[in-house]
């Protein structure tokens, strides 16, 4: 039986089951104590590891490598004018279901869990959506198919984040959030083999179909997450609906940084990541086949660095109880690696902005989990709060966009983007740095 109500009182006094695969437990409003969780949860920890390789790199290689491609065959010069109002829709779309699946999941009581449901329903049809959009060929109907995608794939996004709140102890937070990490930059192996279809990018579509199944069915599998029917229901009064349904109010002051942290960090990165297949075409003017290459070749850099640094960072985050300090850092750096193409528009200079920018996604990625749930205002309604928090990825696409594409018809070069992301990057820097309770 499926039902949909509010949590009674805390969760913190509670018993909790266990899962026998994981010696977790698996149901539960509150968090799991240091105490109950003695051992690095490994299977969990893989389990993470493969959750953003389900949505955010199927989605990310099918939005900003394929479709882009697909919009300058069907109209090469109001190219730039589809993927603006595409991201405009889809990030409108996505932010609204980030928020509502992640408050639903907080409140949902299922034989399979409270996040489960939403994980599978939204990949299923993910991968539907994918396989439509490779069969429109109307601008119009490509930019209504992302839209479902959007809403899709932010209920995915917003379950599978409060995951690490629901079976992770503080202890193990750093190593967990460094395995989600280092999935999500993981996630440009993706994008390296999406690039591979700009010819044919019906056939990558289907592909990213499939890897989001298959990947999607390792993740749930290896995070079996068991029955919450447990979990005590109540009525619903206005002091639960302003807890479950609205921005949280108080002792959020922190946590309004992070994500202000957040978004402004992503609206730096989104200003050339929207828009990297045309700077490689039109502002550093490669060829479609060298543009290949190129594309593989950054992407590969910024992976195996980003793959390194991450898995360094996250355990040396546990070791050492910071959090703040690195985050902000790798912030700065994404900025300053947008200097090398605005002051040498050539192909180096790209692979230089990967290498940077690897390095810092990677340790941003594998410690910023971490903090976000260091920041969480109430832990009983981690779901919703922290998809908002994860709404910054999809609001940062509506700001970066409108950025972007404003400037480049501004200006007619996209080389203008490059001082907008780095000016942008420091000021989302200068926001984590203010957060106070987390060092």
């Amino acid at each position: 039986m499926t039902s949909i109500s509010m949590p009674q009182q805390s969760q913190a006094g509670r018993k909790k089951t266990v899962a026998p695969d994981t010696k977790t437990p698996q149901s539960g409003g509150s968090s799991v104590a240091d105490a109950q969780q003695p051992k690095l949860p490994y299977i969990l920890c893989a389990g993470l590891f493969f959750g953003p390789l389900t949505w955010m790199g199927p989605v990310g290689a099918g939005r900003n490598i394929l479709t882009p491609q697909i919009f300058s065959n069907i109209d090469p010069a109001g190219k730039v004018a589809a993927v603006a109002m595409m991201s405009s829709f889809v990030s409108l779309a996505g932010l609204i279901a980030n928020f509502v699946f992640g408050a639903l999941s907080d409140v949902t009581r299922t034989r399979w869990g409270k996040r489960k449901p939403y994980i599978v329903g939204g990949l299923i049809v993910q991968a539907l959506m994918f396989v439509v959009i490779a069969n429109v060929t109307s601008i119009g109907a490509i930019i209504a198919g992302w839209v479902v995608v959007a809403v899709a794939e932010n209920a995915i996004a917003a379950t599978m984040v409060a995951q690490q709140s629901d079976r992770i102890a503080p202890r193990w937070r750093g190593t967990a959030s460094m395995c989600w990490g280092v999935g999500w930059t993981c996630c440009q192996i993706i994008t390296i083999i999406a690039s591979q279809f700009l010819g044919n990018p019906q056939a990558g579509m289907y592909l990213l179909a499939g890897i989001s199944l298959v990947l999607g069915l390792v993740h749930v599998l290896l995070m079996n997450e068991g029955s919450n029917l447990d979990e005590p229901r109540v009525r619903f009064d206005a002091g639960d609906l302003l807890s479950h349904f609205f921005l949280p109010i108080h002792g959020a002051r922190d946590y309004y940084l992070a994500l202000g942290g957040k978004l402004l960090m992503v609206v730096g990165g989104t200003c050339v990541s929207l828009y990297q297949l045309y700077i490689f075409t039109d502002y550093i003017h490669l060829s479609v086949d060298a543009t290949k290459i190129a594309v593989a070749t950054m992407t590969s850099i910024s992976m195996v660095t980003g793959i390194v640094f991450g898995v360094i960072a996250g355990p040396l985050a546990d070791r050492f109880g910071r959090l703040k300090a690195p985050v902000a850092i790798s912030v700065i750096f994404i900025g300053v690696a947008a200097i090398f193409p605005f002051v040498w528009p050539q192909a180096w200079a790209m692979y230089a902005f990967g290498v940077i920018t690897g390095v810092a996604n990677g340790v941003y990625n594998s410690i910023d989990g971490a903090l976000n749930l260091a920041v969480l205002p109430n832990k009983d309604t981690a779901g919703k709060d922290l998809g908002i928090i994860n709404f910054a990825n999809t609001l940062s696409q509506i700001i970066g966009t409108a950025i972007a594409g404003g400037i480049i018809t501004l200006f007619g070069t996209y080389r203008a983007v490059f001082p907008a992301s780095f000016v942008i990057s420091l000021l989302g820097a200068c926001l984590f740095f203010c957060i106070r309770k987390v060092k």
